[in-house]
C-alpha cells in the first residue's frame, strides 16, 4: 500500500488498512515515522467489539472510526519551530496508534537511548501502567502476591514484583505457555486454573495464609470475586485490567468481612508534572524502565511472540478474537512493505 498507512476500526468488528496523511509540524512539534509498535491485545480486542457499559471510561474513550493502539517507537523526521530537545534522527517512544507518519508535540515524547532497542521501547506505555500498579499496591518486602491473568499487563508486573522485593510470586492463568513465561521472568509458582479454582492450591503453596495482595488483570468481568477469595483478611485486590461491563462484576463474598481493599489503576493517574511529593512522571517511569531493561532486571525480548506487517492488520485482529491466548507480545513493524 502507498502512501502512509494508518490502522482504523471503521465500526465495532471492522478493521482496515487505510491511506493517511501527517501535517507538518508546527511550533514544538515533531514530525515522526514509525518504526515499531506494540499491538495491547487485551485493550485493542476490547475496543474493536464496541460493547461497553454506559458511563464507562471505554465508553468516553472509544469513538468510530477509532484509532487503536497507543505504544509506539519512531524516528524524529522534522522539528517544528520553538521545538528544543529533538532533532531529526532522534528516536523516541510515544503513545501514538498504529499509523506510519504522525505529528506529535515534543512534550509528549521521550528519548530512546542508544542502548535501547526500537523493540523494548515499544513496550514503554505498557511499562508505565504497569508501573503505577505497583506502586498503588504499596508492596512491603516480602509480601506474597498472585497475578491473575498473564497477557502483557500480566507478564510486566510479574517483573515488577521480583524487582519490588515480593517474596512469592504466584502467577495464576490457563494458558500454560504463558505460565511458563511468567515462571522464566521472576514468578516462583504457577497455577493452571481459573482464580475461582486456584484457591486450594494457594493455600498450600502459603501455609494456609493466603495472598497479602492480588493483581486481577484479566478485564474480565467475573474475575474480581474470585480473586478475592485468595486473599488473607486486610490483603489489597489490585484492579489493573479495566472491564468493558463493570455492571456485570461482583464483590466477593469476604470483601467487607475481611476488611479488603479494592484498588483501581488507570495509566491517566501518572502525573504530567514532577512534585517533591509524586516524581514518577511518564517521562520518569520510562528511564526506570529502560534502567531495568539494560541492567538484567527485566527483560521485554523474550515477551514478543509475533511480528507483522501493518498490512496484516485484519488478519492479526481476526485471529485475536478466536486464538488470543496464543498471541502475548505482538509488534507491527512499520518497516516492512
Amino acid at each position: 500500500m502507498s502512501g502512509t498507512r494508518r490502522i482504523v476500526f471503521p465500526a465495532p468488528g471492522l478493521v482496515v488498512v487505510e491511506d493517511a496523511a501527517a501535517s507538518p509540524p508546527g511550533p514544538g512539534e515533531l514530525l515522526c515515522e514509525a518504526r515499531v509498535s506494540l499491538l495491547s491485545t487485551g485493550t485493542e480486542s476490547f475496543c474493536l467489539a464496541g460493547e461497553f457499559d454506559p458511563g464507562t471510561f471505554w465508553e468516553e474513550w472509544v469513538r468510530y472510526p477509532f484509532a487503536p493502539g497507543y505504544s509506539m517507537t519512531s524516528v524524529v523526521v522534522e522539528a517544528g519551530t520553538e521545538t528544543t530537545g529533538f532533532r531529526p534522527g532522534d528516536r523516541i517512544a510515544t503513545q501514538t496508534p498504529h499509523v506510519e507518519r504522525f505529528t506529535i508535540a515534543a512534550a509528549e515524547a521521550v528519548r530512546i537511548p542508544d542502548d535501547i532497542t526500537d523493540d523494548q521501547a515499544a513496550w514503554m506505555s505498557l511499562a508505565c501502567t504497569t508501573q503505577l500498579g505497583v506502586r498503588r499496591a504499596e508492596l512491603q518486602l516480602g509480601e506474597t502476591v498472585g497475578v491473575v491473568g498473564l497477557g502483557l499487563l500480566g507478564q510486566l508486573v510479574t517483573q515488577y514484583l521480583r524487582v519490588a522485593g515480593a517474596g512469592r510470586i504466584i502467577a495464576i492463568d490457563t494458558a500454560q505457555e504463558r505460565l511458563d513465561r511468567a515462571l522464566a521472568h521472576g514468578a516462583t509458582d504457577a497455577i493452571a486454573a481459573t482464580a475461582g479454582s486456584a484457591r486450594d492450591r494457594v493455600a498450600e503453596l502459603t501455609g494456609g495464609d493466603l495472598l497479602d495482595v492480588v493483581f486481577d488483570i484479566t478485564g474480565h468481568h467475573d474475575v474480581l470475586a474470585d480473586a478475592s477469595t485468595l486473599l488473607r483478611p486486610l490483603g489489597r485486590l489490585v484492579l489493573l485490567g479495566d472491564s468493558p461491563s463493570p455492571s456485570r462484576q461482583r464483590l466477593g463474598p469476604r470483601i467487607v468481612g475481611d476488611s479488603i481493599a479494592v484498588l483501581g489503576v488507570h495509566a491517566s493517574i501518572a502525573p504530567e508534572v514532577r512534585t517533591p511529593r509524586d516524581r514518577w512522571t511518564i517521562e520518569a517511569m520510562t528511564g526506570l524502565f529502560f534502567l531495568l531493561l539494560r541492567t538484567g532486571r527485566m527483560d521485554v525480548d523474550g515477551l514478543v511472540s509475533h511480528r507483522f506487517s501493518p498490512d496484516d492488520a485484519p488478519a492479526v485482529y481476526e485471529r485475536l478474537q478466536t486464538h488470543r491466548s496464543e498471541h502475548l507480545g505482538v509488534l507491527f513493524d512499520w518497516t516492512r512493505p
